[in-house]
């Protein structure tokens, strides 16, 4: 028990504070990928619902392609692909090689990927909504935005909500597949202290402890929008 202690304390030579650091890299890229991919599926959403007909067609091959592929190989071609057009395109203009931080260019790829599953999830919220609510935006001459803002998106938002929810958690373990690429992340600091000190269970142990706690702490903010959200709402329950 103490050199387990000893091995997940936060100073020398425990572990601890790389596995707190990978973790606040995790949550970091997770929330800017969820936020991006939001983004995304909301235009992606109004443009396969509301959008000319190669709009639609352009966006039903974005999700359709992100959803078929696994998502490890998505984010290699996402990173390795991304980044070479980005170098090319700045020889292009006659700048030397770009830096482009693991935090970014982690957000990018995952928030790309995140964007596919947010557009389905979306449009089915929006579809979700009473059509007399929309009839009665139309009947009052609402500006297709003010529309949106007053009508559609509250509207939407409780039927949203559970699989966002879901969507959320799988970003926050989405970010372990980033260790491929080497983004310091908690997999990955936790596999390089796993492989430092030989103590596999107990580090992968450790990391699983954090993700869960993160999901349940997850859990109960969604929990207190989707209530939020469903205020002044009919209950369901018997």
């Amino acid at each position: 028990m103490e050199q387990t202690l000893e091995l997940l304390s936060l100073s020398p030579p425990g572990w601890g504070a790389n596995l707190l650091r990978g973790l606040v890299n995790s949550i970091q890229i997770a929330l800017g990928a969820f936020g991006f991919g939001l983004v995304i599926g909301f235009f992606g959403a109004m443009g396969k619902l509301y959008g000319s007909a190669w709009l639609r067609d352009l966006l039903e091959v974005y999700t359709t392609v992100v959803r078929a592929v696994p998502e490890l190989v998505l984010i290699l071609i996402l990173y390795y692909v991304g980044t070479d057009l980005l170098n090319q395109a700045a020889d292009a203009l006659g700048r030397g090689p770009v830096e482009i931080s693991g935090v970014a260019a982690g957000i990018w790829v995952l928030g790309i990927v995140q964007g596919a599953y947010a557009t389905e999830i979306l449009r089915g919220a929006i579809t979700a909504i009473p059509p007399g609510q929309i009839e009665a935006a139309r009947a009052y001459g609402m500006p297709r935005i003010l529309m949106a803002r007053r009508v559609t998106i509250p509207a939407m938002t409780a039927f949203a909500i559970p699989g966002l929810a879901n969507l959320w958690l799988i970003a926050t373990k989405d970010t372990a597949l980033l260790a491929v690429v080497g983004f310091s992340e908690l997999t990955l600091e936790t596999r390089q202290a796993a492989q430092s000190t030989r103590a596999y269970f107990t580090f992968f142990l450790a990391a699983g402890f954090l993700y869960l706690m993160v999901t349940l702490f997850s859990g109960v903010i969604f929990g207190r929008i989707e209530k939020w959200a469903r205020r002044g709402q009919p209950s369901h329950r018997s």
